[in-house]
């Protein structure tokens, strides 16, 4: 006679023809690594925008502003000496082109003579002004001469003095030893 186990004894083996937990957890693995083998690769990011917010003060890079570019005010003003000069040209090229299709036909050379007479007294006066500027820009570089003439026993006293004043009501007295 074949005695049966009690009921809360369970048996150990699993069922015929059933796999074990262990094998079914790496037949899971073996799936999902094989999935994802067969999907596509993640696109590879081109550009990156920074969300966070930019500190009010602090050591961030300056961004530019619509307009134009910063500059200093000397190529500023050469800028719209640039410009103004181009749109000046245009009246004078206009009535150039309206001359030539009025009379027909014209001397090229007097064209040429007509066209380069602004050009050749500009170029005179340009290179005056450059000089000029850059006399004046020397003579204020060079150090002024100082002459002093003393008569009698003289002392000179080069001392620094250098002090350093904090407070609300702070007051400094500097006085030189005699």
């Amino acid at each position: 006679m074949t005695t049966l186990p009690e009921p809360h004894h369970t048996p150990t083996a699993p069922a015929a023809g059933q796999p074990t937990p262990a094998a079914v957890a790496f037949l899971a693995d073996v799936e999902e690594a094989l999935a994802a083998a067969n999907r596509p690769p993640m696109p590879t990011p081109t550009s990156f925008r920074d969300e966070t917010p930019v500190p009010a003060i602090g050591n961030a890079l300056p961004i530019s502003q619509p307009g134009r570019p910063p500059m200093s005010q000397r190529a500023t003003d050469a800028s719209v000496l640039m410009l103004s000069a181009g749109a000046a040209s245009i009246p004078v090229g206009g009535v150039t082109a309206l001359i030539i299709y009025v009379l027909g036909n014209a001397d090229p050379t007097a064209l040429a003579v007509g066209a380069a007479a602004p050009i050749a007294l500009a170029v005179p006066i340009l290179a005056l002004t450059s000089l000029v500027r850059r006399a004046k820009e020397t003579v204020q570089a060079a150090p002024p001469t100082i002459h002093q003439h003393y008569t009698g026993t003289v002392i000179q006293d080069q001392r620094t003095v250098n002090t350093t004043t904090r407070g609300m009501w702070a007051s400094t007295h500097n006085q030189l030893p005699k």
